[in-house]
């Protein structure tokens, strides 16, 4: 495997009162690839969602380390912290009182960047993501649902972060139009390699968009490892089901 991005080294985290088992998260060890696509998969209630704000310093685990790139996460520093990473999550997220070029440049506002980089950034964006500029002074209520995921995802890469976090961020829109997504999110991750952590439902996207795949079931891990080698080798009957039906219930 490659250099990980991302450490998670015996993670808890439960949500029940004090005594209690129960836990969303069950002593999950792992470590994410750099520079790839990394798909969590799991049911609903898996703890999918928990995992991803648990590396993005939303929610602190009651017990366990998380690293980015060798180094443990500072909560004290969160914020700063947060600005290395792109977060987009289902539905886009936009803020619906900013138009689409104030959405995208944000934290490069707050970062202090320069006017003719920020101009400059943006630009690149919109042209990757083929959004026509006439859409910069529009607000998201106007616009389609893949031109609103597409602003997210501007967004998400403004920064140009070495790591992406996505929670389900396809799943609201059509089957034309994640299709089409489906194929510019392949053609970003050529243009501007980096490392990106995918919470889908859908193991067809999965097998689409990501070169790795961690299982979750019940806040555990069931199988991790290339999607090649873990289709080819399922560990139960669970992972093969996933595979032969595509079906995340």
């Amino acid at each position: 495997m490659a250099i990980a991005c991302v450490e998670l080294c015996e993670i808890w985290k439960s949500y029940a009162p004090p005594g209690s088992d129960e836990a969303v998260i069950r002593n999950v060890s792992l470590e994410l690839p750099a520079n790839l696509t990394t798909a969590l998969v799991g049911e609903s209630g898996s703890g999918k969602s928990t995992l991803l704000q648990i590396i993005n310093g939303i929610v602190v685990p009651d017990q366990g380390v998380i690293r980015l790139y060798g180094n443990p996460i500072d909560y004290k520093r969160i914020a700063k912290i947060r600005r290395t990473m792109g977060y987009a999550v289902q539905g886009a997220g936009l803020f619906p009182h900013m138009d689409v070029k104030t959405n995208i440049i944000l934290m490069a506002q707050m970062e202090k960047w320069s006017v003719q980089r920020i101009d400059e950034r943006y630009e690149y964006l919109l042209d990757l993501l083929e959004l026509p500029a006439e859409l910069s002074d529009r607000y998201p209520h106007s616009l389609s649902g893949g031109q609103q995921q597409r602003v997210a995802l501007c967004r998400a890469m403004m920064l140009n972060p070495p790591l992406m976090l996505l929670d389900e961020p396809f799943s609201a829109l059509d089957p034309i139009t994640r299709s089409v997504i489906h194929d510019e999110f392949i053609r970003l991750q050529d243009a501007e390699p980096r490392s990106i952590l995918l919470v889908t439902h859908d193991m067809s996207e999965a097998m689409k968009l990501a070169q790795y795949l961690v299982i979750l079931r019940n806040g555990e891990i069931v199988q991790r490892g290339e999607i090649t080698e873990v289709r080819n080798n399922p560990v139960n009957d669970y992972v093969s089901r996933l595979f032969s039906t595509g079906q995340i219930r």
